[in-house]
């Protein structure tokens, strides 16, 4: 082995399949996929059917609250608004109280929408090949893992 050669060990961790990251990019990917199919005949992409998951939840919501719930920036869901907007799904109006906040509300049709969305998580669970409480285990670690991400990001690198 020459000195520039890392040891076989070391080397693996550089591999692309050994990257968790890339797994859950992958993943992502393809959930993304069977969602564009699913939610075709709801008319909604996926990031709309996240906004209206949360507006069916929570209700009437600051587009700020809203973007927080989501973990979207305001650039990127005032476009997707419009679209549901214009879709008849939510009305967005600016707050009387504060001019500056908009809140967003569903509409009739939007609310009629989620007895359609009922059939969305048993066709998602139906494509995994999971079991329910596989998939109940596996929401509950990337839920502790995006919490341990999330801290790590907020840290101070070590030496700095």
């Amino acid at each position: 082995m020459t000195p520039s050669t890392p040891p076989a060990a070391e080397e693996d961790w550089l591999r692309l399949d050994r990257q968790i990251c890339f797994s859950l990019h992958a993943a992502s990917r393809a959930f993304n996929g069977v969602y564009r199919v699913i939610l075709k005949d709801l008319g909604l992409t996926y990031p709309q059917y996240l906004a209206m998951l949360v507006l069916w939840e929570r209700g009437e919501l600051p587009v700020k609250k809203l973007g927080e719930h989501l973990r979207l920036d305001s650039g990127t869901l005032s476009p997707l608004l419009k679209r549901l907007e214009a879709a008849g799904y939510v009305r967005r109006e600016r707050s009387a109280e504060d001019e500056r906040s908009v809140r967003v509300r569903l509409t009739e049709e939007g609310t009629a929408l989620r007895a359609r969305a009922l059939q969305v998580p048993r066709r998602i669970v139906a494509s995994t090949g999971f079991e329910l409480d596989e998939i109940r285990e596996l929401r509950e670690r990337l839920d502790r893992l995006t919490t341990a991400l999330d801290e790590a990001a907020r840290e101070p690198e070590p030496g700095r």
